[in-house]
């Protein structure tokens, strides 16, 4: 069965758009699940959700901070080469346009 293209607006009809919402966050999470297993990668995701007042965590709330300490004790040189502001980033586009 083919689907049809959805058109991305705001969902005005708050029981279909908190059903959204839990279908994509599931949706999210297994994709999640999905990449750590097969790429044999740690990853975590931090979800803050509207309907909820505390914010989910995968895999774990433990696994999730190895995971930001890891990201954390990379030296901030390849940290900053990895990451760039709007600034920086205009500059290289600029630079690569020219050449």
């Amino acid at each position: 069965m083919i689907r049809k293209k959805v058109k991305l607006a705001y969902i005005t009809n708050d029981s279909s758009r908190k059903a959204t919402y839990n279908k994509r966050n599931k949706g999210l999470m297994k994709k999640m699940s999905e990449l750590s297993t097969l790429c044999g990668i740690n990853a975590c995701a931090i979800m803050y959700s509207p309907y909820e007042s505390q914010l989910e965590v995968w895999p774990s709330p433990i696994g999730s901070q190895q995971v930001l300490s890891k990201f954390k004790m990379i030296l901030e040189m390849e940290h900053r080469k990895n990451m760039v502001n709007q600034e920086s980033f205009l500059s290289q586009r600029t630079v690569k346009f020219q050449l």
